[in-house]
């Protein structure tokens, strides 16, 4: 965890109950890959890395396995799943569904100020690209999409997106890890120049292409890591 990203977390979760504190952290942990498929973490390794009890990480557990970004796999084991090919396509039904309406939403909400900010978080996940960074990356590309989705004011749909991030944040990274940072999918220029221009129907379809880019490169990267099998598992012993 780089300390800009701890930084973050720190501020998000101030004042907050300790139980909060960990579900946030974990759920942060795994939307951006921290817990990498395939590999096997305990639930004492967990109390360790977030310097928590075995209550909180407990209940964090079974937050996350009832949200679907962790799966209860019996014999007292969670793992992170690696999606199928199944998956993949369900995830990218559900996506191109969802995101560009709310792209479309947004276009007819954003104000100057509101463009400007997703600009310079742009800009931020460009640099990021620029020097390799893929934490980075995931987490500007992540923010970029966040802030579309607020100002488009649906909170349902938006509830319903951060949920299919969670499922697919974990294989993006390997993806990441795959093909490097500079050969992923990004039109957010085509919806900044939609928002710009108050062109709803323009800022959807940038957004299902991005979709369908991003989805179309997890499952080329998990096809060549035999993405049907492998898992990350949590001992909850």
């Amino acid at each position: 965890m780089n300390l800009q990203a701890a930084g973050e977390r720190a501020a998000s979760g101030a004042g907050l109950p300790v139980h909060e504190q960990v579900y946030r952290t974990l759920r942060e942990m795994i939307l951006f890959g921290e817990l990498e498929p395939g590999a096997p973490v305990t639930i004492q390794g967990l109390t360790d890395r977030l310097e928590a009890g075995m209550t909180p990480v407990r209940e964090a557990l079974r937050r996350l396995t009832a949200e679907g970004a962790l799966e209860f796999r019996g014999n007292r084991r969670i793992s992170v799943p690696v999606l199928d090919a199944g998956a993949v396509e369900e995830l990218t039904v559900a996506r191109r569904a969802l995101e560009p309406e709310l792209a479309r939403r947004a276009a007819a909400r954003a104000t100057g100020a509101d463009i400007d900010r997703l600009r310079a978080t742009d800009a931020r996940l460009d640099r990021a690209i620029g020097r390799g960074d893929v934490a980075g990356y995931l987490r500007e590309n992540h923010r970029f999409h966040a802030e579309l989705n607020a100002l488009a004011d649906a909170p349902i749909l938006t509830e319903m997106v951060d949920g299919l991030w969670l499922r697919f944040g974990p294989s993006l990274r390997v993806v990441c890890g795959l093909f490097g940072t500079r050969n992923l999918p990004d039109r957010h220029k085509d919806l900044l120049v939609a928002l710009e221009t108050a062109a709803p129907g323009r800022a959807a379809a940038a957004m299902e292409a991005d979709v369908v880019q991003g989805m179309d490169q997890i499952a080329a990267g998990l096809t060549g890591q035999g993405g049907d099998s492998r898992r990350a598992e949590i001992d909850t012993g």
